[in-house]
């Protein structure tokens, strides 16, 4: 393997408090020099000229959707982990709602074998649950053991308080957090989209807030209990928040993520029955959508994840309330991030790195990711945070399409993308 020179660019390295010009010399899967502008000492096979580039520790989506094995009409590890890197992630955690469903070691390995043709490092997320039925636990040491990095069983959450327990307990003992869908079905009863006056015009029935908040509040309670580590994912009610904080008041370990598309758009997009804006939770009125933005700045919130799911068309263009939930993402987080925080609300770019790597590789215990300092692994995201661009779906590396980001357009564009000192992105 080549070594690799990042000269005069940014870094921005938000677990070592770095946030100054530097360069980095890559070599043998890991960064062995961080030095002052021209002051390296190693020398490199390869330079890269980064003036005018931020520099990062790689980018980790904790939440998406691969679909493989079983639903490669969708997508496949290959095709979703290179819409990935073209979006600056460098690790993404996979959700086990495949087919099978991801509840045995061999799953998880086999989603890990390098024949599935990652480009980017997969970390699967295994299933809580046998079959996610919310029955009996799945052996989470086991899972451990093969690679999974956390226990969910996403959009099925974990309804019963027992088996809820259960899971929270285990997984304390073998060193995992819980990741929770918060829905209480029994309140959503899994309607198209959120309860309230624009589904009241649409003629939908929707999903009232309590169905997440409430959920929040049961978990974090049971957490507590159990001094285990909960991870609230996609959280999109402003209650949900309140339940989060009043938590951590508490000194539960709970974290917290908020995907792109609920700090973008809010329920008002549905209202010409558009599919693309269909997603679980669904959109949230403006309200909602401005805590969460306030939520992400002042450090309530702990991460953004895409939740990217991706769906073939025929199951999408359909009428909305048959349609599929969930849209892609992942090469748009970035951008999203930096137009909606950096520059719509004055985040500094640290505060977004943070939230997309040094954050994420904490809540699932990934050692020597997240950081760029010396002897950690050289994952790598270099961007240009003043760059304005277009997305364009036609372009994408995702095998689908549902995605309400055509057209639109963002500040902060990926340059190029390291994977283990090996670059799998580039367009410097």
């Amino acid at each position: 393997m080549s070594s690799i020179l990042l000269q005069g660019g940014h870094l921005i390295d938000p677990a070592a408090k770095y946030d100054a010009p530097a360069d980095l010399v890559l070599s043998e899967g890991r960064v062995v020099e961080v030095a002052a502008p021209g002051k390296t000492k190693t020398t490199a096979d390869e330079k890269f000229n980064l003036k005018g580039l931020v520099v990062a520790p790689g980018l980790i989506d904790l939440h998406v959707h691969l679909r493989e094995p079983g639903q490669t009409h969708k997508e496949s590890i290959a095709t979703g982990t290179a819409a990935a890197a073209a979006g600056g992630f460098t690790s993404v955690c996979a959700m086990p709602n495949t087919r099978p469903i991801n509840d045995s070691p061999a799953v998880t390995r086999w989603m890990q074998d390098s024949e599935r043709g990652a480009v980017v490092n997969v970390f699967p997320i295994a299933a809580a649950t046998l079959g996610s039925q919310g029955e009996k636990l799945s052996d989470y040491r086991e899972l451990k053991e093969a690679g999974a990095v956390a226990i969910s069983d996403d959009g099925r959450p974990l309804l019963d308080d027992h088996i809820m327990r259960q899971a929270l307990s285990m997984a304390a003992r073998v060193g995992m957090p819980v990741i929770q869908h918060a829905e209480d079905t029994k309140i959503s009863q899994g309607n198209s989209m959120h309860e309230g006056v624009v589904s009241f015009r649409m003629g939908l029935r929707g999903q009232p807030a309590a169905s997440e908040w409430q959920m929040v509040e049961r978990d974090i309670r049971l957490a507590s209990q159990e001094g285990a580590r909960l991870h609230v994912a996609h959280v999109s009610t402003a209650k949900a928040l309140e339940m989060i904080k009043l938590g951590r008041a508490s000194k539960v370990q709970v974290t917290a993520e908020v995907a792109p598309h609920h700090f973008l758009f809010t329920d008002e997009n549905c209202a010409d029955y558009d599919t693309r804006y269909k997603m679980n939770p669904p959109l949230r009125p403006a309200a909602d959508r401005e805590a969460l933005l306030l939520a992400l700045v002042d450090g309530t919130v702990d991460a953004i994840a895409t939740d990217h799911a991706p769906h073939a068309l025929f199951e999408k263009m359909v009428e909305f309330d048959k349609a599929a939930f969930g849209i892609t993402g992942l090469e748009v987080a970035l951008g999203a991030a930096i137009t909606a925080l950096h520059v719509g609300r004055k985040a500094p770019l640290a505060r977004i790195i943070e939230l997309l790597s040094a954050n994420p590789a904490r809540i699932v215990n990934l050692t020597g990711r997240g950081t760029l300092a010396k002897g950690s692994v050289a994952d790598v995201t270099i961007f240009d945070p003043k760059k304005r661009w277009t997305y364009d779906l036609e372009k994408t590396r995702s095998r689908s399409k549902n995605s309400p980001y055509d057209g639109m357009q963002f500040h902060g564009q990926v340059k190029a993308t390291i994977v283990g000192g090996k670059a799998v992105f580039n367009e410097l």
